[in-house]
C-alpha cells in the first residue's frame, strides 16, 4: 500500500468504523488521550514530542495544554482536515515510513506499525529511532480482524526491530495508561551483559508474581467449589460471597495470562540477546581472559585492580 492509498483508506469510514467506537471529537476520545498526556508530562517530562500517526490531533492538544512543544504527523488527509483549527500549524500530513526533518524528546507512536507494510514499518522504525532517544511504543499483537491491519505482529518483533537499531525496553517503566501491550523503547549504550541483567530481574519477579498468582487461583477455585456445595442451602449470604469469589478468581486469572505474556516476550528478547553477535563476541572475549587470567590468579588481580581505577 503506498502513502496515497493510506490516505484514501483512513477515510470517514475507516474512522467511523474501524476504532472500536467512531473516532471523533468528543469527551470520551479526548478524555483518553488527555489521560495519557498527563501521564506522559508527569512520568517522562519531554520538551517536545512528535505524536507520530497523530490521527485528529487529540494528544497533540493535551500535550500543549500542558505547555509541551508538540507536533503531530498523520498520512490520512481526512483526519488532518479535523485537527482543531488551533492545532492545525504543528500537524501535518506525512508518512514516517520517510525520513523525519528533526529531533524531539519523546516520539509516541499508538497503534499505528500494525497499519503499514512490513518493509514500511521497518523504515519506520529506523527513523523513529533516527529522531529521538526515547520511544512510546503500542502496536495490537492480536487483532487481526481490521482490514487495514497489515502486519500484526508479536511484543517480540518489535523489540528486535528496536534493538537492531540501539533501543531496548525501559523495563521499569509501566507504559499500561497507553495500552497493556505498550513499551517505551530508549536509546541504550549499555553492554550487552547489562540489558541481560535488567532483562533477567524483570523476568525473575514476573515469574514470581506469575508463579503466586496461579497458587491464588487455586486457592479461589478450591474457595469457591466449597461456595458453591454450601451454596446448596439456599441464602443471600452465601450467593452474594460466591459471586465475590467467582469475580475475584476471574480478575486472578485475567491478570496470570498478562503475566505469561510479559514472561514469554521477556524470554524472547532474552534468546534474540544471546543469538547476537555483541553476544558471541562478548562471550568469548570472557572465555579468552579466563584462559588468560583465571580467577584468582595474579593476573586477574591485576586487571581488576586496573578496571577499578577505570571506573573510579
Amino acid at each position: 500500500m503506498t502513502e496515497g492509498e493510506a490516505g484514501r483508506v483512513f477515510d470517514a469510514y475507516y474512522f467511523a468504523h474501524s476504532c472500536g467506537r467512531p473516532y471523533q471529537r468528543d469527551e470520551a476520545w479526548l478524555g483518553f488521550f488527555d489521560g495519557i498526556a498527563q501521564r506522559i508530562v508527569e512520568e517522562i517530562h519531554p520538551r517536545t514530542v512528535l505524536d507520530a500517526g497523530c490521527a485528529m490531533g487529540f494528544l497533540v492538544e493535551g500535550l500543549r495544554r500542558r505547555g509541551v512543544e508538540a507536533y503531530g504527523l498523520d498520512v490520512s488527509d481526512y483526519a488532518i482536515a479535523h485537527v482543531h483549527p488551533d492545532l492545525l500549524p504543528y500537524c501535518r500530513v506525512g508518512s514516517i515510513a520517510d525520513p523525519l526533518p528533526r529531533r524531539y524528546d519523546l516520539i509516541v507512536c499508538i497503534e499505528v506499525l500494525e497499519h503499514m507494510p512490513v518493509d514500511a514499518g521497518r523504515r519506520a522504525i529506523a527513523n523513529l529511532c533516527s529522531a529521538t532517544r526515547d520511544v512510546l511504543f503500542s502496536s495490537t499483537p492480536f487483532d487481526y480482524k481490521e482490514a487495514t491491519h497489515f502486519n500484526v505482529q508479536p511484543p517480540e518483533v518489535w523489540a528486535e526491530l528496536f534493538a537492531q537499531c540501539g533501543f531496548v525496553r525501559d523495563v521499569d517503566f509501566d507504559p499500561s495508561f497507553v495500552t497493556a501491550w505498550s513499551a517505551r523503547f530508549r536509546a541504550s549504550e549499555d553492554p550487552p551483559t547489562r540489558v541481560l541483567r535488567d532483562y533477567e530481574r524483570k523476568f525473575w519477579l514476573l515469574w514470581k508474581e506469575n508463579t503466586d498468582l496461579r497458587a491464588l487461583v487455586g486457592e479461589m477455585r478450591d474457595q469457591l467449589a466449597h461456595a458453591e456445595r454450601a451454596g446448596q442451602m439456599p441464602g443471600p449470604r452465601i450467593q452474594e460471597e460466591t459471586q465475590l469469589l467467582r469475580e475475584k478468581l476471574e480478575r486472578c486469572q485475567a491478570a496470570d495470562a498478562v503475566q505469561v505474556a510479559r514472561t514469554r516476550e521477556l524470554e524472547a528478547t532474552l534468546e534474540d540477546l544471546q543469538a547476537g553477535a555483541g553476544w558471541r563476541m562478548l562471550a568469548g572475549a570472557r572465555r579468552l581472559r579466563l584462559r588468560l587470567a583465571p580467577v584468582g590468579s595474579r593476573r586477574d588481580r591485576l586487571i581488576n585492580s586496573l578496571l577499578r581505577r577505570i571506573r573510579s
